[in-house]
């Protein structure tokens, strides 16, 4: 039986870090505020409400895909919606991002977390992913993904942005029974949630963990590491995983040793912070990597995107095994058209 049309494509020889006829361009945010299409439906629903209605989601990435001209979709969601089954609650204020009302603060404070038993709390997403796998061209892959534990106990016990980390550092130090506990919860919610979003249809899961730059690299040791690593070795047998943190580079190295047992189609998402080339070298040639141009570069004169884009790729050097992609979410600010540039120089300026 022949191998679909998305096994084959650029985005997946990449990940398999097999030579591609270029370098495959996803964009994380890809559909989002800077889209006049995204503004003008959430002109008429809130953002939760969005998230919960699979049709229009499916809408937005579908219409999204098409007019960049990726090689890869990711569905439309936010990583926090797995809080609400777990009896945290969520809503997302006007102007200030998600806020969560009843946060985590003391150790007794964790019993309060449910076990997610089932993904059927969550049927929204996964209608999301197989709505979104049905309308995308066979050959392009699509992309599931998940908060990671300790973003998802970050946010929990802040109650929304942070500086400082101060709440959830404190309870991570007072109490690491009480921290090990709640991180279990996560963990074994969030393997749940991604092995559903593969069974309906996703090619690739993608792990943020958006805020763990906020650790140095022992505490990441000590306190995360094996939370992650045992989320992405339960993730189903031969699916790849991309595993991407934010704010600190010298945690390069462990986020590449979460993978663990599931070393194969293992790639590595690299923030802005560091040279690509210096961030591969961090990983380990063994594994592919995602990134990492600033986002805030999408907000320059097509000619200087260009430039950079062509800088980035030349720091790959032309190994097999990179994704292009930001190093962080598209800006609102963004001007559609600049990001199709950028998906543009890409695929010419790395053409074999």
């Amino acid at each position: 039986m022949p191998n679909p049309a998305w096994f084959d494509s650029p985005f997946m020889k990449a990940v398999r870090r097999e030579p591609a006829p270029y370098t495959p361009i996803w964009l994380m945010r890809q559909a989002g505020r800077y889209m006049p299409d995204y503004r003008e439906l959430r002109r008429k629903v809130s953002f939760l409400e969005l998230c919960k209605n699979s049709d229009l989601c499916a809408e937005v990435m579908l219409t999204t895909v098409e007019r960049l001209g990726v090689d890869a979709a990711i569905i439309f969601s936010d990583l926090l919606l797995i809080l609400e089954p777990m009896g945290i609650h969520l809503e997302f204020a006007a102007g200030e991002g998600p806020v969560l009302g009843n946060p985590i603060r003391e150790a007794a404070d964790v019993e309060r977390v449910l076990d997610l038993e089932t993904v059927e709390p969550l049927q929204f997403v996964i209608d999301t992913v197989r709505k979104t796998r049905a309308g995308l061209p066979e050959r392009l892959p699509l992309i599931g993904f998940a908060g990671a534990p300790f973003t998802l106990a970050a946010y929990a016990i802040e109650g929304g942005s942070s500086r400082d980390y101060r709440w959830a550092k404190t309870l991570m130090y007072r109490d690491t029974g009480a921290w090990d506990a709640l991180m279990g919860r996560f963990t074994r919610a969030i393997t749940m949630y991604l092995n559903a979003q593969i069974d309906a249809g996703a090619q690739v899961v993608q792990l943020f963990d958006s805020w763990v730059g906020c650790l140095g690299v022992d505490d990441y040791r000590r306190y995360v590491l094996p939370h992650t690593r045992s989320v992405i070795e339960a993730i189903r047998p031969g699916v790849p995983v991309i595993h991407f943190a934010t704010g600190n580079p010298a945690l390069l190295p462990l986020l590449a040793e979460a993978f663990g047992r599931k070393q194969r189609d293992a790639v590595v998402g690299v923030d802005w912070r560091v040279r690509l080339s210096d961030a591969w070298q961090a990983i380990g040639f063994d594994k592919a990597v995602q990134g990492n141009l600033d986002p805030v570069v999408l907000l320059a004169e097509p000619v200087e995107i260009r430039r950079r884009a062509k800088e980035l790729l030349r720091q790959a050097a032309g190994r097999p095994g990179h994704i292009f992609n930001l190093g962080h979410g598209v800006l609102p600010q963004t001007p559609p058209e600049h990001a199709i540039e950028l998906v543009d120089a890409v695929h010419e300026l790395s053409s074999r």
